[in-house]
C-alpha cells in the first residue's frame, strides 16, 4: 500500500508497522484511539495520553530535541512526525540512516479527522467496526457543527499561546479553524507575524517577504494595545503550549475590552484547541459549549 504524507512524500507499506514511534502527542493518542497502542515502542515526555501508554512506553525525548540514537535503538518500522512540532533537521537524520518517516501537518479540523483515517488504513484497521464507528462520529460532529455555525454570529475571539512574548494564531492554523468550526471568529486571524521581532511589535520597518523566505507567518507577536484594538468578546487561555496562570488572566482581565467587562477571560484546554485527530472528535463539543456559554448570543440555543 502506498500513501502520501503531508509533505506529498510516498510512503510504501508492505504491512502494517508493528514498532512504531510517536514524536506527536496526538498521533500517540491517535494510533491508542485506533486500537494500535501495542505498536508504540516510543514517545516523546509530552504525549500525556492515554495514560497507560505515557506509562509504559518510554521516552525518546523532546517533541524538539528526540534523542536519535534512542530512537534508532529501538527499531522502528514507523516513526510519526509533524511538520511543525518536529525539527527538520531531526527528522533527515532519521530518514537518512533508513527510518520510515511519517510527517503530519494539518492546518484544519477536517485534515485531521482526515489524517486519523489514513493512519487506519497505514495499520490495517479501516474496516474495524470500533474504527469505522470512531471516524463516523468525528465527521457527524464536524458537520453539526458547520451546521450550528451558520445559525448565530460569531463571537469574536483572542486566543493566546504564549505569554511572554505575547503571541497568538494566524487564520492558517488549526486553532484558528478549530475557533472558526465552533462559532468563534480569530480576532488576528488577518495577522501575520513580522521580522524582525522589532516589526512584529510596529517599532521598526518589516522585512519584505523575499527576505523572510520559509520562515513561518502563522503565529504573530502582538501587544496589549493591539489586543484593545481588535475588542475580543471572548478571551480564551489554553493550558498549552504555555499554561496561562491566574496572574496572566489577571492582565486579560484589567483590560478595557468586551471579554473583559463581561466576566469572559476563561481557561481552557489546549488539546482541545490543537490536538487534531481523535481528540478533536470529543472537543469539538466542548468549544462549541465554551463559546456559546460565554456569549450572549449563545444563551437559549441549542447546541446539537
Amino acid at each position: 500500500m502506498r500513501v502520501f504524507d503531508d509533505r506529498h512524500r510516498a510512503i510504501d507499506f508492505a504491512a502494517p508497522p508493528r514498532r512504531v514511534v510517536s514524536l506527536v502527542p496526538s498521533d500517540t493518542l491517535n494510533i491508542a484511539a485506533l486500537g494500535c497502542g501495542a505498536a508504540l515502542v516510543g514517545r516523546t515526555d509530552y504525549c500525556e495520553l492515554p495514560t497507560g501508554i505515557a506509562a509504559s512506553v518510554p521516552s525518546v525525548g523532546g517533541t524538539k530535541n528526540p534523542h536519535i540514537d534512542d530512537i534508532l535503538s529501538l527499531s522502528p518500522d514507523l516513526v510519526v512526525a509533524n511538520q511543525e512540532e518536529n525539527t527538520k533537521g531531526d527528522l533527515e537524520a532519521l530518514a537518512q540512516r533508513g527510518v520510515r518517516v511519517y510527517i503530519a501537518f494539518p492546518k484544519r479540523v477536517a485534515d485531521g479527522l482526515a489524517h486519523l483515517a489514513k493512519l487506519a488504513r497505514i495499520f490495517g484497521v479501516a474496516h474495524d467496526v470500533a474504527v469505522h464507528d470512531l471516524l463516523k462520529r468525528g465527521y457527524e460532529e464536524h458537520r453539526a457543527a458547520e451546521r450550528a455555525r451558520e445559525r448565530v454570529r460569531p463571537v469574536r475571539v483572542f486566543c493566546p499561546i504564549w505569554m511572554k512574548p505575547l503571541m497568538t494564531i494566524h487564520a492558517d492554523t488549526f486553532i484558528s479553524d478549530m475557533l472558526d468550526l465552533c462559532g468563534a471568529q480569530n480576532v488576528f486571524a488577518d495577522r501575520v507575524r513580522r521580522y524582525p521581532l522589532a516589526a512584529d511589535l510596529g517599532q521598526a520597518a518589516a522585512l519584505p517577504p523575499e527576505a523572510i523566505r520559509d520562515r513561518d507567518v502563522r503565529y504573530p507577536r502582538v501587544t496589549l494595545e493591539e489586543v484593545i484594538e481588535r475588542a475580543p468578546e471572548l478571551i480564551l487561555l489554553p493550558d498549552e503550549p504555555h499554561p496561562f496562570t491566574l496572574e496572566d488572566s489577571a492582565v486579560f482581565r484589567a483590560l478595557p475590552v468586551p471579554a473583559s467587562k463581561t466576566h469572559h477571560v476563561v481557561p481552557t484546554s489546549g488539546k482541545d484547541l490543537c490536538w487534531y485527530g481523535a481528540r478533536s472528535i470529543e472537543g469539538i463539543a466542548r468549544v462549541r459549549s465554551l463559546v456559546l456559554s460565554c456569549s450572549a448570543i449563545g444563551s437559549g440555543l441549542d447546541l446539537h
